[in-house]
């Protein structure tokens, strides 16, 4: 199985009435931010709730500040795969910011991307597509056709239409994407190796896979480059150049790259996440593959005992 290698998280800088608040807030999401990235998610939902109980505090329960506290919590816990947690913070943001700026603002339209990666996460294809045509509709009216935020709902499009198996309106939308962002970034930016992994998994699902390869080594130099060695988006991309050996019965050559992909997961992200269980099934193939049943058996129970978990 392979692992969308965002980020597409959009993380929101809060407004206040005075320069002391304005700024406390700003630093307090400038820290959430950069703890996401490092991958420390618990230290990044500690100061993600002390913003939003600022808010809160200072603005009261509808204000569109609030809406910008309730996304960058409710973001970290869909990175962390605590979904039950983050769906009503994202819907209560997009009903704040709907009220406050009207169906088709800029805000709600980052709202309706989030919560439709939350929803996809969960495998709620069709609600999911409505939200990010609906994301993309408004950004590209406000914003115009070749903005890099576009390309965060069109690469967000693409992989659901890759996994729904819709490989041309797939592939066409992220070379759009991967247009976009080459223009606006340069060839080694990590919204750039977002498409490029795209490409890649719709690449191998189509069975070309001389042709994935390439892009899921570049897409892996990027992200290691940017993010650095240990990072979870790190570990799905190692995780999906493993999944491409593997099929191509180079056992070798993906034994080790998923074993460091689950190093990173567990480390980063907790022995309990969904990342997690996905690394151990695609172990779990390889063992099988490589008549390692005993062990097979064994990392399959793990997977099953994390899927199981209610999120």
């Amino acid at each position: 199985m392979k692992i969308s290698i965002l980020p597409v998280i959009v993380f929101y800088f809060l407004s206040s009435g005075s320069i002391y608040a304005e700024t406390e807030l700003n630093d307090l999401n400038e820290k959430v931010e950069k703890l996401y990235f490092q991958g420390d998610y618990i230290g990044a939902i500690r100061v993600a709730k002390m913003a939003l109980r600022i808010v809160e505090r200072d603005f009261g329960q509808d204000h569109f500040n609030v809406a910008a506290g309730l996304n960058n919590l409710a973001e970290i816990y869909r990175a962390q795969g605590q979904y039950a947690m983050a769906e009503p913070l994202l819907r209560r943001a997009l009903l704040i910011n709907e009220n406050a700026h009207g169906p088709d603002h800029i805000d709600v339209a980052m709202n309706l991307n989030n919560l439709g990666l939350l929803l996809y996460a969960q495998e709620h294809y069709k609600e999911a597509e409505s939200l990010y045509k609906r994301a993309i509709e408004i950004k590209e009216k406000i914003l115009g056709p070749d903005h890099p935020d576009v390309a965060i709902s069109l690469n967000n499009l693409a992989s659901l239409y890759s996994v729904k198996e819709r490989y041309k309106e797939a592939e066409k939308i992220y070379k759009r994407a991967m247009l976009i962002n080459e223009k606006i970034y340069g060839l080694d930016h990590l919204s750039v190796a977002t498409s490029i992994n795209g490409l890649a998994v719709l690449y191998e699902e189509k069975g070309k896979y001389e042709q994935a390869e390439p892009f899921f080594r570049r897409a892996l130099k990027i992200v290691e480059k940017e993010l650095g060695p240990e990072h979870p988006t790190v570990a799905a991309s190692l995780n999906n150049l493993a999944s491409l050996y593997s099929i191509q019965m180079l056992y070798s050559q993906a034994r080790p790259l998923l074993k460091r992909a689950l190093k990173i997961w567990v480390k980063t992200l907790g022995p309990e996440h969904p990342d997690v269980a996905t690394g151990l099934e695609n172990l779990a193939q390889l063992q099988r593959k490589t008549h390692q049943d005993e062990e097979a058996v064994l990392t399959e129970k793990n997977a099953a005992k994390i899927r199981a978990i209610t999120r």
